[in-house]
Parts: C-alpha cells; structure tokens; sequence
C-alpha cells in the first residue's frame, strides 16, 4: 500500500533548489525564507551563494546544500576537491558532484571512482552525493557509475543535474537502487513539479527529492 504523506514529512524529503546561472541575492534569500517555512530538508544553490545560505539558514534545521563540478562534472578531480572543501569551510552539509561524464563513457570505470573519491574525501564529514547524469547513460553504464560511487564512501547516487537533455524517471530510480545493492541512498532530481512527480519518485525508491517547485509539490498536501 502506498505510503500517506503528510506535509511536513514530503518536505523532509525534498532539497529545495535554485541553480540557475542568474539566480539573484534576493531570490536567494526568499529561497531559504521558504525552506525554514515548510521544513525542508536543504537548500540546493551554486558554491557562491553558501556563506549566505548558512547565515541565513542557522539555527533552522535546514541544511545547506551546493553542487561541485556543475553541470559538466569536466572540472579535474583537484578542483572539484578544492571546491568542495571551501563549501563546507563556508558552511555546506552537502555537496552533489557531477562524476566524470567522458571517464564513463569511455568505459574508464577507475577514473570515475577516484573522482568521487577525491571529493569525498575533501567534503570530510559532509554528505556526497553523486550525480551521474542518466541522461547521458545506457542501463549499464548508469550501474557502473553507481557500483563505483558505492566504493568512495558516497551516501547518495542522484539522477541528474536538471541541465542535461533530460531529468529524473521512476525506471532510473529503480535501477539505482538495485544497482547500489542498498549501500547508498538514491536522490531524484530533474523535471519534478508536481506532488504526483514527487510521489512517483518516492514509490520507485528515492529518499531525496531534488525540485526548484518544492512549494508547489508540498502545498498540494493538507497541513
């Protein structure tokens, strides 16, 4: 039987973001006054708004979330550490990388990992998790990326970064689940608008939910 959600537990699932290249300080802001209001789990936003974001944030609950090597994943293994590191000096609890698109499609499994790996170990305690861009992928390469991010220490293996050719399935939240064997967590992100999208991502198998309409799919919900 499907689960019941209440309000507040759906927001808990959900990293209510802002990512776009011309995001100002001001829908920042409006973006965490949302987050604390409905109980999201984080704020998702580019490296350079983090300080902000956890001025703002502190005190609330509410994480601070930023992505790391967005949207490429092309950055050298050096920088997406560096960057990761300086997000979390500043403030960030999670960071989402992009993995290493051309290693996977080239088939170089090893240096995948040791991306992931790089980041990892830079964020210390901070959650990663791992975009592998399903988009991009057939079946068996979005498994390699997976088994690969279940080696590094990741907790999280995410569908997309929402500025591929395409976002977030049940099928791809499906596959992720099993391909990780239950080691990692599985966050779906890209195209989810709706309460009806987010359900959808949930009962497939994700326990994170990445959406920039996260008022929307909460206020579909009674208190």
């Amino acid at each position: 039987m499907p689960k019941e959600w209440t309000k507040a537990e759906l927001a808990k699932t959900i990293d209510h973001t802002l990512l776009k290249a011309i995001a100002t300080e001001e829908q920042v802001r409006e973006l965490c006054a949302e987050a604390k209001k409905y109980g999201f789990m984080s704020v998702c936003v580019n490296p350079c708004w983090v300080s902000l974001c956890a001025k703002e944030l502190s005190g609330s609950g509410v994480l601070v979330c930023t992505v790391i090597g967005f949207p490429l994943g092309a950055n050298s293994t050096e920088t997406k550490a560096a960057e990761a590191a300086l997000a979390v000096e500043r403030g960030a609890r999670e960071v989402d990388m992009v993995i290493n698109l051309g290693a996977a499609k080239g088939g170089n499994w090893k240096l995948v990992e040791e991306d992931i790996r790089g980041v990892v170990a830079a964020a210390g305690e901070a959650t990663v998790k791992v975009i592998i861009e399903t988009c991009y992928l057939t079946d068996a390469e979005k498994a390699r990326a997976c088994e690969a991010a279940a080696k590094t220490g990741a907790r999280f293996v995410k569908t997309s970064t929402g500025f591929g050719t395409g976002g977030a399935s049940a099928e791809d939240v499906k596959l992720m689940r099993k391909a990780t064997g239950g080691k990692l967590m599985v966050k779906a992100s890209g195209g989810i608008r709706s309460y009806h999208d987010a359900i959808k991502m949930l009962d497939a198998g994700a326990d994170r939910i990445g959406a920039s309409s996260s008022v929307a799919i909460v206020s579909e919900l009674p208190e």
